[in-house]
Parts: structure tokens; C-alpha cells; sequence
């Protein structure tokens, strides 16, 4: 007679036999779409697919597609909602909030293989690109017409533009020129079903429903993207940059919102605190001042003489707000000098600590001062070390929270702290993203911010387009159920009583 299994090895025992009896019915079924070298199932190939940029959260999918055409990606699609099978579309996996985590018994499908420019014009400054184009490599292309693609996200050396339509990505020069969102004039690709779908236009108008900022930010979950028609613009006679230093956080703070109630708009506003800043010096070598509690970079870009009459005026605001020390690039490769260091916070901060959890929430900018001395309290209460950029100009947050991944403690001290971050943001009257979206790492901090009735009339709309919830499904819309645990969570936090429960 046998013994009896230890508690819950009957369940994982029979959860893996149904994992590997699903994954035997869709790769018999894909294989009949896609060439042997399209198709990966094995645990060894699926690894690199496991996390995006958020590498605290690891699934294997059930199956990973590289589709190469547009007609295997619909046929893909059509096969995988008839099986009821989940789908992830994956271009890059450089997003940070785990939006293409995949799905346990879902395919990943990814865009990799979708990375030409198909059409670029520069007499209307469009580009067509197919999803999968660096975002750096459209600038590249436009370059030798004098154009270029504005939304400049950190990563945009590696992220794609698919990615960036899902996310709605910025970037440092966001203020002035604007989001992905401002930047697209037309995303054409399929619904969940393999239906072609077309938003947007290359006229100035649309005929129907203009439902382009419906699916810009959208995260994945309403249709697979595969073209973009992008924006270009001229790229500016002249730029320059300064370079401020404050002995207080409180003064560079209030500086940000002194240049914006000037009537200045930057092309690029930029503050790292003093932690950031000694990060990415060591690492690029910057010109940082290393006695500043923080500094701010405020670029100006346009003709020559527009230039020094925008500089003449930032000077004065940032010196009558309390600056100690204001440097102004005097070349090309000065500025670009500057800029290093902020482009490089995030793997400057790598070299700090074993893992990072990168946070992303928007502030009233009146504000920023007063989240930056929280986060110094998160810091001692929860025992982890942060160091902080922004996107200072429209009150973007980027808290950099250190720690080591191996330590089950510290992971949940993280995600307790990066809760804490987006509830403080909420409360000072901003919100829980800014441009990284919600994915699986804000899920729960949705309940904070929006109702119940607002949560159900976004379910609702990721319906119309996907009635069995099959595309990225899980993500950004939190069940009551969460919610209902996330108040709990606060209420053993000692951060609600019991009567608050309710709102969630």
C-alpha cells in the first residue's frame, strides 16, 4: 500500500499534467500555422520570455509564436481564440510593469521579427514602421532629412514602437513635444479574434469613432498592434541645456513649478535627488555637482536666438528660486554630456544593488518636494534604499527602490514600499502611472484610484473588443476580489480602519 501524498502534491501533480496535455493541443494546432522554427514550447527556449523589465514577477508561457507575416500573426490569433487560449503580445519586453508577463496556459506572442520602416516621407514628416522598430531607429532613418521622432523614452535605444503605443510612452522631451499619444497619427493591426482593426488616420480627420486614445495606453488589451504611422518633426537648429544645483529639495522643487508659472515650457525638465546623482556620475561621469541635494536639467531647443532669450529667462527663475550653482552647455557635446547621466539612472542604479523595482506615478508638480520627503521616510520605514528621478515638468516619478530579490523579505518590503509611493501620489492629487502603466505591478493600487464603478466601466470596454477577456487578460483591471484583499492588506498595515474597507 502506497503512502499518501503530502499535502498539495496531488494538485501541483495534476495542475502539470493539464499544463502539458494544453500545451500538446495548441502546439499541434500552431504548427500547422507556423514554419518548426516559429514555434517554441520547450522550458529551455521559453526562459528568455519569462519577465519584461520588471524581473521580480516570472512566468513561463505555454507557448511562444515568432510569427513573420501579418497573415501567420491573424491566423495565430484566429487558432488561439477558438481554443480559448490566452494570447501576450511581447515586442521588447523593456516595459517595467510587467505587461507582457505571460500567462501560465497562454502564448506569448512576439513581434521581434516585425522591425522594418516601411514607408518614411519627409515632405508630409510621416514614417510608416512595422511594431517591432527601435524607437531610436526611426530618429536614425529620419536623420538625413533633418527629422526625427520626438517621444524619447530611456530605453529607446532597445524599446519598439509597439511597445510604446501599449505603454503610451514619453520621455525627457515629453513636456514640450508630447507623448506616444500626441506623436501617432494611425495603428492598424487585429483584434484578439484575427480581425484586421485600423484606428486613426493619415488625414487630419477620421471617418467613424476617433478611438485612437482608447487604444494608445492600452497595455495589450485591445488589439495586437503591427503598423504605426509616427509623427516627425524638425529637429532644432540649436538646443542647449542647464544644468541647476540646489542645497535643498524643497528649492528645486518649487523651482519646477516656478519655470512652468513663468510661462516657460522646456523642451526637457528634469530633476534627480542627490542618491540618483552620485549613481550616474560614477558611472558616466557627468559634470554632476556631488553636494547638490538635487539638480535639475532644463533644456531649451528652437532657433539661436530663441534659445538665449528661453536661457536668459530660466536663469533667472532658477536663480531667484534658490539655485547654487547654474551651468549652461556651450556645445553639442556638452549637452549631450548632461543628458548622459539621466539617460543612464537606470543601469547607473543596477550597479548599486542586486535588483531594482522601478515605480511610476504623476504628482502635481506643486508637489514634488513633498512626495521626495515621504519617500525619505518609506526609506527608513521599510529598511530599502531609493533613489529618485522625474520627469519633473509634468510631475512623473521615477522612485528607483534597491533591493535583492533573493530575499523573500525584501521583495515584499519593496512592493510595500512602491504601495506606499503610489497611494502617497493619489493622496497628493495625482495618479497611480504616468507612463509605464498599470500591468501586474499596479493592478492592486488601482482600487485606490478609481471606484468600483469606474474599474467595471473599463472592463467594459475591454469587452467590446475582446468579449472573453483572452488578450493579456489579468491586467490593469483589478477583480473585487483584489481589491477587497488590498483593503485588508491596509487595514494589517495599520494604514485603514476596518469602516474603510468598504470603498474598495
Amino acid at each position: 500500500m502506497s503512502a499518501p501524498l503530502p499535502s498539495g502534491v496531488g494538485a501541483a501533480a495534476n495542475e502539470a499534467t493539464q499544463r502539458a496535455l494544453r500545451q500538446t493541443e495548441v502546439v499541434a494546432a500552431l504548427s500547422a500555422l507556423l514554419p518548426a522554427h516559429a514555434l517554441l514550447w520547450h522550458a529551455e527556449d521559453t526562459v528568455p520570455y519569462e519577465c519584461d523589465g520588471l524581473t521580480a514577477y516570472r512566468e513561463q508561457p505555454l507557448v511562444v509564436v515568432l510569427p513573420e507575416t501579418e497573415a501567420q500573426v491573424a491566423a495565430v490569433l484566429r487558432e488561439c481564440h477558438r481554443l480559448n487560449v490566452p494570447v501576450v503580445a511581447r515586442g521588447a519586453g523593456t516595459g517595467l510593469s510587467g505587461g507582457a508577463l505571460p500567462i501560465r496556459l497562454g502564448v506569448t506572442l512576439s513581434l521581434a521579427k516585425f522591425n522594418k520602416i516601411t514607408r518614411l516621407d519627409p515632405v508630409s514628416r510621416t514614417a510608416v514602421v512595422q511594431c517591432g522598430v527601435r524607437n531610436l531607429a526611426i530618429s536614425e532613418a529620419a536623420a538625413p532629412y533633418g527629422l526625427y521622432y520626438a517621444p524619447d523614452p530611456s530605453s529607446q535605444i532597445a524599446c519598439t514602437i509597439g511597445g510604446n503605443v501599449a505603454e503610451n510612452s514619453g520621455g525627457v522631451h515629453c513636456l514640450k513635444y508630447g507623448l506616444t499619444l500626441h506623436n501617432v497619427l494611425r495603428v492598424r493591426g487585429f483584434t484578439v479574434s484575427g480581425e484586421p482593426v485600423d484606428f486613426g488616420s493619415e488625414a487630419l480627420d477620421c471617418a467613424g469613432l476617433d478611438l485612437m486614445t482608447i487604444l494608445v495606453g492600452s497595455e495589450g488589451m485591445l488589439a495586437v498592434t503591427l503598423e504605426v504611422t509616427v509623427k516627425l518633426v524638425p529637429k532644432p537648429q540649436l538646443a542647449r541645456c542647464i544644468m541647476a544645483s540646489f542645497d535643498d529639495i524643497r528649492k528645486a522643487g518649487d523651482a519646477v513649478a516656478n519655470v512652468i508659472a513663468a510661462g516657460i515650457i522646456p523642451a526637457g525638465l528634469e530633476m534627480m535627488d542627490k542618491p540618483m546623482t552620485a549613481a550616474v556620475e560614477d558611472y558616466v561621469h557627468a559634470g554632476y555637482d556631488l553636494n547638490a541635494a538635487a539638480i535639475l536639467l532644463c533644456e531649451s531647443d528652437g532657433t539661436p536666438e530663441e534659445v538665449a532669450e528661453e536661457i536668459g529667462r530660466m536663469e533667472a527663475v532658477l536663480g531667484s528660486s534658490g539655485a547654487t550653482r547654474i551651468e549652461v552647455s556651450q556645445n553639442e557635446a556638452q549637452r549631450l554630456k548632461f543628458w548622459s547621466g539621466r539617460k543612464n539612472a537606470f543601469p547607473a542604479t543596477g550597479r548599486l544593488s542586486p535588483d531594482y523595482m522601478c515605480m511610476d506615478s504623476t504628482i502635481p508638480r506643486s508637489r514634488l518636494a513633498d512626495i521626495l520627503l515621504a519617500i525619505g521616510e518609506m526609506e527608513k520605514k521599510y529598511g530599502l534604499r531609493c533613489a529618485n528621478v522625474f520627469h519633473a515638468g509634468d510631475g512623473n516619478l521615477h522612485p528607483l527602490i534597491m533591493f535583492d530579490a533573493n530575499d523573500a523579505d525584501q521583495l515584499h518590503r519593496c512592493e510595500l514600499f512602491g504601495a506606499d509611493i503610489l497611494e502617497r501620489s493619489v493622496e497628493m492629487g495625482g495618479t497611480v502611472s504616468g507612463e509605464h502603466g498599470v500591468g501586474v505591478e499596479k493592478l492592486s493600487a488601482m482600487c485606490v484610484q478609481f471606484s468600483a464603478t469606474e474599474r467595471e466601466q473599463m472592463l467594459s470596454l475591454k469587452r467590446a473588443f475582446d468579449p472573453k477577456e483572452l488578450l493579456n487578460p489579468g491586467k490593469a483591471i483589478p477583480s473585487l476580489a483584489r481589491c477587497a484583499e488590498y483593503g485588508k492588506m491596509h487595514v494589517r498595515r495599520g494604514l485603514l480602519p476596518f469602516a474603510d474597507i468598504s470603498r474598495f
